[in-house]
């Protein structure tokens, strides 16, 4: 039960970063930047085994981590929280297509069956709101998604020297957007309270309890319990700054999360079918 509540305790942290960039009135790169620099320091002091030196396979996996927490930063500011984290959570679509070409893992029929679902949860995301803002948003929330799942297939690579990935994306992404700091206004104590709380809390805790939780919890358990985190994404958010997601992002969301629930359930119910028979 302890390791469930820790992936449970990560879903929750990691839910509140959309309305926690909207409560903010710094623009995308100063938060980018001022989380990521926080969130590094955060990991190195809580996360001894990730002060490593960065090797090449480390800085490449380092670098999709960063381009996935820039961009996500760039579609919550550009769109609305639930747009930027239903399209992050396409993830395990872009880990489908990219694992027989990276890791040489073959795909499953049902997880081919996915490809199509995911599409179509896709296509819902664009049918309204097509403003130039709105749209741009959306292409940075499937980019980060994207990004993320290069991230999840190079962690796999890397294996015990994924925090230090971790650690290093996090400092990319602050090396990359801190220049751009004198670009937006100037920091208020609330706008760097709340950068120091996505830093702490949303990236660098939440890491570190979902890190715990995998200790005693399955994979799959944790990808099935993990889906809090988007439905409580777009909650949080209307809660704190009243957004409220068009019709059809939730018609899309929830296609997307059922096909992430559908793939990861399916292996495992197969699994026990054949114990059994």
């Amino acid at each position: 039960m302890k390791h469930r509540l820790y992936i449970l305790a990560a879903a929750v942290l990691w839910s509140t970063a959309g309305a926690a960039i909207k409560l903010t009135a710094l623009n995308a790169w100063q938060i980018s930047g001022g989380r990521s620099l926080v969130a590094a320091l955060a990991v190195a002091a809580l996360v001894p085994s990730s002060r490593v030196r960065p090797r090449g396979r480390v800085l490449a996996v380092a670098f999709t981590n960063a381009v996935t927490v820039i961009l996500f930063v760039l579609a919550t500011k550009l769109t609305t929280a639930a747009n930027a984290i239903f399209l992050q959570e396409t993830a395990p679509l872009w880990v489908l297509l990219l694992a027989p070409l990276l890791l040489a893992e073959r795909p499953s029929r049902g997880e081919l069956l996915s490809i199509p679902v995911y599409a179509a949860g896709l296509a819902l995301f664009f049918v309204d709101d097509l403003t130039a803002g709105q749209t741009a948003g959306k292409l940075c929330a499937l980019g980060s998604g994207l990004a993320f799942g290069v991230t999840i297939v190079g962690l796999r690579h890397l294996r015990e020297e994924g925090p230090g990935a971790l650690l290093w994306g996090s400092a990319i992404a602050a090396c990359v957007t801190l220049p751009f700091w004198g670009t937006g206004p100037v920091a208020t104590p609330t706008d760097l309270a709340l950068l120091l709380f996505l830093g702490v809390f949303q990236l660098a805790l939440a890491y570190v309890c979902f890190a715990r939780g995998l200790a005693g919890v399955t994979a799959v358990e944790a990808s099935l319990l993990m889906l809090l985190e988007p439905v409580l994404s777009p909650i949080w958010a209307y809660l704190v700054v009243g957004e409220r997601p068009g019709p059809w992002a939730l018609a899309g969301g929830a296609i997307v999360l059922g096909a992430t629930a559908w793939r990861t359930l399916v292996p495992v119910l197969g699994a026990a079918r054949r114990a059994t028979g």
